[in-house]
């Protein structure tokens, strides 16, 4: 099996900057104007352009305001503040400073499209801290 994570936005050209700045990420490749591959997380990022109020998923409208998903993207970085600080210079929304957990860090954000994501640092003890 393999995972991919696909990130439908209302601009691909806007998303690259934003995933390409806040995350380091570099374009693998283009599938034509409104699809591109991006590489550098364990799993490949595609960017697919969907326009809001098209149909996706279980017969939703996509829309590109701040909206709550049950899964979204928990991204693992080696300084919380110092990613916080990438993120939001790119266009994130810092919605819950980053603040200590026994596991580590966390803080929460969303993208310049609404989908939200935390960062996250662990300490040496991880989720096993949770034990």
């Amino acid at each position: 099996m393999k995972l991919l994570l696909n990130i439908d936005v209302p601009d691909v050209e806007t998303a690259l900057r934003f995933y390409t700045t806040a995350f380091d990420l570099k374009i693998g490749r283009r599938f034509g104007a409104d699809f591109v591959e991006l590489l550098g997380w364990p799993a490949p990022v595609y960017l697919l352009t969907k326009a809001a109020g098209t149909i996706g998923a279980g017969g939703d409208p996509r829309r590109y305001s701040r909206h709550w998903t049950p899964v979204h993207t928990d991204i693992v970085v080696e300084n919380v503040d110092v990613a916080v600080e990438r993120a939001v210079a790119a266009g994130a929304k810092l919605e819950a400073a980053a603040k200590d957990a026994a596991w580590g860090r966390i803080a929460m954000l969303a993208d310049p499209f609404g989908h939200g994501f935390c960062l996250l640092q662990f300490n040496e003890r991880g989720y096993d801290a949770l034990l």
